[in-house]
């Protein structure tokens, strides 16, 4: 079978394209045939080997994909032949990834993909909208009629947040470029702020923020929170250095969460999925704009990714039927 692969890690001259022996399928694996996968920058980062996982080599890139059921385990009853799946967490923790045009996924890491949805714009969204369901609903535990502000709301993770958030009832508020002003309203922000002004000119405290952007100084961001606030940084600062006036934060038991979704647990996963399955159903968390490429064209997605050259569109490679 054709896969996009590499047999150690590296730049991404090491990706190969080429043929690779079809996967066994155990008890309790599915088989699928891939119509297509997204490229992700935590793709990057496991090819490159700057987030240190378990690999077997030749080893598969890649994490998310949506796809037809070709063969099942005998322990596996909840698929049937010729449905389509999708996954979002294979590729890593001693996983073979999904860059492939046969993969065989744990039965318990695929879920349906819902009637008459686009699966190109499925596969582009589940990604990000899992790290935001995840952010909503296990690291805060939100619950409605509570404020939230969300810095770098126009990247794709934090327009998911942002969706997500307003269908829990949450008042959403958000930083981003003016330009993206309009699309974060129809999406459910209720106030937005220009990202190049500080924080401290928004005159509303918060009782979640989920920085996204790594450009806010933590105290900054501490001060705009109420008592018991909460605070989420999915990234760091160039310098990878805070500092906070420690007693401040904890007389006012405010707290700070790190989060990254390699990290997640499967139960944080299936429940993602069980939310953003019903989004989706909605016709939600689908308006990414993509730059579709051949999955031969892997060495390309990785090289426009680490450049930041996708211009904000989420890369979708294809595999031929």
């Amino acid at each position: 079978m054709k896969a996009a692969y590499i047999e150690h890690t590296g730049s991404i001259n090491e990706i190969k394209i080429g043929d690779l022996p079809h996967p066994q399928v155990h008890t309790d694996e599915v088989l699928i045939r891939v119509e297509a996968v997204s490229a992700n920058h935590v793709d990057t980062f496991v090819r490159s080997e700057s987030f240190k996982t378990n690999q077997s080599f030749p080893f598969i890139i890649g994490r998310d994909a949506v796809g037809t059921v070709i063969e099942m385990g005998s322990n596996v009853k909840e698929f049937q032949l010729g449905q389509r799946v999708w996954t979002n967490s294979m590729g890593y923790d001693g996983r073979q990834g999904t860059y492939a045009e046969l993969i065989s996924i744990p039965s318990n890491r695929l879920f349906h993909v819902p009637t008459r949805v686009n699966a190109l714009q499925l596969v582009a969204s589940v990604h990000s909208s899992a790290t935001a369901a995840i952010l909503l609903n296990d690291v805060f535990d939100t619950t409605p009629n509570h404020k939230i502000l969300i810095e770098g709301a126009g990247g794709h993770v934090g327009q998911k947040i942002v969706e997500l958030a307003r269908l829990k009832n949450l008042e959403v508020f958000t930083t981003s470029r003016s330009s993206d002003f309009d699309q974060l309203m129809i999406l459910g922000a209720s106030q937005t702020f220009d990202y190049h002004d500080p924080i401290k000119k928004i005159s509303e405290k918060f009782d979640y923020i989920i920085d996204t952007s790594g450009k806010v100084e933590l105290q900054s961001n501490l001060d705009s929170l109420n008592q018991n606030g909460q605070l989420a940084l999915i990234t760091a600062p160039v310098s990878n250095q805070f500092q906070f006036k420690v007693r401040e934060f904890y007389t006012n038991q405010k707290s700070i969460k790190g989060f990254v979704i390699s990290h997640a647990g499967l139960p944080q996963l299936q429940s993602a999925a069980k939310v953003i399955n019903h989004a989706f159903e909605k016709n939600r968390l689908l308006n990414d704009e993509l730059l579709i490429l051949p999955i031969e064209e892997a060495q390309l997605a990785h090289s426009m990714l680490e450049n930041n050259e996708n211009h904000r569109k989420r890369i979708v490679l294809t595999l031929k039927k």
